[in-house]
């Protein structure tokens, strides 16, 4: 499981910093009141088993993800669903509440949501539950190598 050192030190190398927070920051809400932003500003970071295949998704704080726009973004059929707990850190590396879309295992496709597009900077977590990462778009796709697909609901 990757540290909140080892995340910071990675994103030290592309200059981006890291937020610490007194409270903690699980929820797009509660994040956004410790950073002094809107939910949506918040890049949340998602996992689900599409039949077994887990992907991860960043997408807003104000969206839901749509099972079908999943399945036609990662190529797979079959039942969407949220993992356990356990399931969760297994094929992250982080507990709920800190998943981030930094240091993932390779083999976990990431895809990003363009509603994050209408911000200028967002913020996804660190790997723990009381961090956020500032951000602009390009850059997390850069660092993290994801994949620009819209799986969420237009937001309003």
């Amino acid at each position: 499981m990757p540290t909140l050192d080892q995340v910071k030190a990675f994103l030290a190398t592309y200059g981006v910093m890291v937020l610490q927070f007194d409270r903690p920051t699980p929820t797009a809400e509660m994040a956004a009141l410790a950073i002094n932003c809107s939910p949506a500003e918040i890049a949340k970071t998602l996992l689900f088993l599409i039949n077994g295949n887990p992907v991860a998704v960043v997408t807003s704080g104000d969206t839901k993800v749509k099972s079908s726009l999943l399945k036609q973004a990662a190529g797979l059929t079959g039942k969407v669903r949220l993992p356990a707990t356990a399931d969760v850190l297994r094929h992250t590396g982080y507990a709920p509440g800190g998943v981030c879309p930094f240091l993932l295992p390779a083999h976990l496709p990431i895809f990003l949501d363009p509603s994050l597009r209408r911000f200028q900077v967002i913020y996804p977590a660190a790997g723990n539950d009381s961090s956020g990462v500032p951000i602009d778009f390009e850059t997390l796709r850069k660092i993290t190598g994801g994949c620009e697909a819209a799986v969420c609901e237009p937001f309003a």
